[in-house]
């Protein structure tokens, strides 16, 4: 049996996922709820929806993506290519992220809009970086098992 904190983890992934595509949908009813008491929210309504859906749509793409390479966690067959595969599309997710975001900068500046960028710059480095890890591990684990 799998120890408490991967099956929380999967679970966690599990709702964040589903919740993500529940929020991108539900996006035009928040915004709008919310320009109700942010004139900033109603006044960009079109432009705010856009960058929130394309966002929107890419996060849940990372989180399926996760959940695709969790399930692999699960079977104990972790270095397969499917998950190098995954972390390259996380880190491109992760990018068009970062240049959807900065997109928001010439509507309105705020700090957590330049945080939101560099988390997501550097979660695109770290995928592209662990992708070409787990590809060595890959070749690595295919050597050893052909040498046996």
């Amino acid at each position: 049996m799998k120890d408490k904190l991967t099956i929380f983890t999967k679970y966690l992934l599990d709702f964040m996922f589903y919740a993500g595509i529940i929020v991108t949908a539900t996006l035009p009813l928040s915004i709008h709820f919310y320009g109700l008491y942010n004139s900033y929210f109603e006044n960009n309504f079109y432009s705010l929806f856009v960058i929130l859906l394309l966002s929107g749509i890419f996060a849940v793409l990372i989180l399926q993506q996760l959940r695709k390479m969790f399930s692999s966690v699960l079977n104990d067959d972790c270095f397969i290519r499917e998950n190098v595969v995954s972390l390259q599309k996380m880190s491109i997710y992760s990018f068009f992220i970062a240049v959807i975001t900065a997109c928001r900068l010439f509507i309105y500046l705020t700090p957590a809009v330049l945080i939101v960028i560099l988390v997501f710059v550097i979660a695109g480095l770290f995928s592209k970086v662990l992708a070409q890890v787990f590809d060595k591990a890959i070749t690595y684990k295919l050597e050893n098992d052909l040498t046996i």
